[in-house]
């Protein structure tokens, strides 16, 4: 088969996969302690900071690719829509109970960030809708710049989630089993329906110059997000004794980097700009499909859940 392109030719896209469907995992918190990368608070926060972003993220995520909808014709797109929104409600909820049983266990409050996402998210379509009735056209452009940095973090989500189902540094380390069922359930899914958004932005009229902009934006937040995140969990975190600063927190981390705990921040997000941008990228291009459901038939949680992948 072929999908339409951004620049506007066709590239062959082999996407065979089974349907995508949402489990619905659960998980149980109990036992996970705060510090669930044993003996590394930096590189367990750089990853906590995804889930502060991620449960009114994902939910945004929703809402840009339900706007779409009506507009999409194609019927496998719209199939692949269906199961992306059920995968994304799941992995809303699944990262808000770590806020509510970890963080909040451990007397962390979250709440300055994510009330802020929250009245974001419920702002937005009266929002939309008001601009929809006044001028058609700048909803349209503001839905398909919103589409494009969607699929711009989508691009990150799916090779983050290609790198920890890969990383068996992890599991040497000694990290909550748990959680790393989460983060590698969570990217075995973001890998699945890596294309989805991407797909719904093409469809939508979008072009190259518009998937750079929001590209640019896209990294900035995502900058933000994990470091000002970090930093942020790690001034709150009850455990740490000693004052936190930028240098020492840098320090930690280059060694968190140097034992596999988290990959190498910078080098992820620069070191993917020539991959994203090339004007004839199509997310199948990236990450393995195969490797994806080969977890997905592994993972505790989604076996737990009656998971099939047939």
């Amino acid at each position: 088969m072929t999908r339409p392109q951004a620049s506007g030719g066709t590239v062959p896209v082999d996407e065979r996969h089974p349907p995508i469907k949402p489990r619905r995992v659960s998980f149980d918190w109990s036992e996970t302690p705060l510090h669930w990368v044993p003996g590394d608070p930096v590189a367990t926060h750089i990853i906590n900071s995804f889930h502060i972003v991620l449960p009114e993220g994902e939910k945004w995520f929703i809402q840009c690719v339900k706007d779409a909808r009506p507009h999409i014709r194609d019927e496998r797109l719209l199939e692949e829509i269906k199961g992306f929104i059920g995968q994304e409600m799941v992995h809303a909820r699944s990262h808000q109970g770590v806020l509510d049983q970890i963080l909040q266990r451990a007397g962390i409050d979250v709440s300055k960030i994510t009330d802020a996402a929250g009245r974001g998210n419920s702002e937005r379509p009266a929002q939309m809708a008001a601009l929809k009735e006044r001028n058609p056209r700048a909803w349209r452009r503001r839905l398909r710049f919103e589409l494009a940095a969607v699929a711009s973090i989508e691009h990150y989500t799916a090779v983050l989630g290609q790198w920890i189902m890969d990383n068996d540094r992890l599991d040497k380390a000694g990290v909550d089993p748990t959680m790393l069922d989460l983060l590698r359930w969570h990217g075995a899914e973001e890998v699945e329906h890596r294309s989805v958004v991407f797909d719904v932005y093409t469809a939508m009229g979008g072009r190259y110059p518009t998937r750079v902009a929001a590209w640019l934006v896209s990294l900035f937040f995502l900058y933000w997000a994990l470091i000002g995140g970090s930093l942020y969990l790690l001034k709150q975190d009850p455990t740490i004794k000693r004052r936190v600063t930028p240098l020492r927190v840098y320090r930690s981390y280059r060694r968190s980097v140097r034992l596999g705990h988290v990959p190498g921040i910078f080098r992820l997000l620069l070191g993917e700009a020539p991959v994203y941008l090339r004007p004839d990228h199509h997310p199948s291009k990236v990450c393995s499909t195969p490797r994806a459901l080969d977890y997905l038939t592994q993972s505790p949680a989604a076996r737990s859940a009656g998971y099939d992948p047939y």
